[in-house]
């Protein structure tokens, strides 16, 4: 394996998942929003819209745009909410993002000294400005050379397009040299193997079932530079040979 890449996801890899928005936490931002004016309808509205059109994401590989949310909600409602564009980024700023686990950053770092690409590679709601944020106060901004995020392309994974987006966020990398790591068996490992990048589940229960045999498993991202090592050192064996 010729690793020149690494595309990574985040929740539950790099760092311990953060609240999604509800309903009410959403009325209390609009409500600070000028020219808004939000019945308590909405909040119901806005969690019915919530998990029917995440239901059908999930079921075509989709995102839909946190915004066109909010627009079928006020439109269900009955609230006049001038700027829905703009409601993205106040209501994530209110809601916690993830947090990056400490192991996890010092190994991102190790990694990066390898002068290998990374790419965060993940589905979110959270707009890149307010995922930048995260990634700058825990130190680890710098470690990425492009950000792939769901809800800027339109597509989650397990979609093909997800995929091929950060094959080009790779830079010309070939994707056969693209490791993916996540913690997620079908989005993060069987799919992008499909797709001919290499793949590495972080499973820390140990490998599952079905799994690709051609997939590698660590229990914890803090495990990748070793595993790296040992990547390469099996390399320069088959080399000498």
């Amino acid at each position: 394996m010729n690793v020149r890449a690494l595309a990574l996801d985040f929740g539950d890899t790099l760092a311990l998942p953060g609240p999604n928005p509800d309903g009410r936490t959403v009325l209390a931002v609009l409500r600070r929003m000028p020219g808004t004016d939000v019945p308590d309808a909405f909040v119901a509205a806005y969690d019915h819209v919530h998990r029917i059109t995440r239901t059908a994401d999930r079921v075509h590989d989709t995102h839909t745009p946190f915004a066109e949310e909010i627009r079928r909600a006020a439109s269900l409602s009955g609230a006049r909410i001038p700027h829905p564009d703009a409601v993205t980024e106040a209501v994530f700023d209110e809601i916690p993002d993830s947090r990056v686990i400490r192991r996890a950053a010092e190994a991102l770092h190790r990694v990066r000294a390898r002068d290998l690409v990374c790419v965060l590679a993940c589905d979110t709601q959270r707009p890149e400005s307010v995922r930048r944020r995260t990634l700058a106060a825990a130190g680890i901004e710098a470690c990425f050379d492009a950000i792939v995020l769901s809800c800027a392309i339109g597509l989650r994974k397990p979609h093909p397009d997800f995929y091929a987006r950060v094959e080009r966020a790779c830079g010309g990398v070939a994707r056969e040299d693209i490791l993916f790591v996540g913690n997620t068996p079908a989005k993060d490992a069987t799919a992008p193997h499909v797709f001919g990048m290499r793949a590495v589940l972080i499973a820390p229960m140990g490998r599952p079932k079905r799994l690709p045999e051609e997939i590698d498993v660590i229990g914890h991202f803090a495990d990748l530079p070793d595993y790296l090592e040992r990547v390469d050192r099996q390399g320069h064996r088959r080399e000498g040979r």
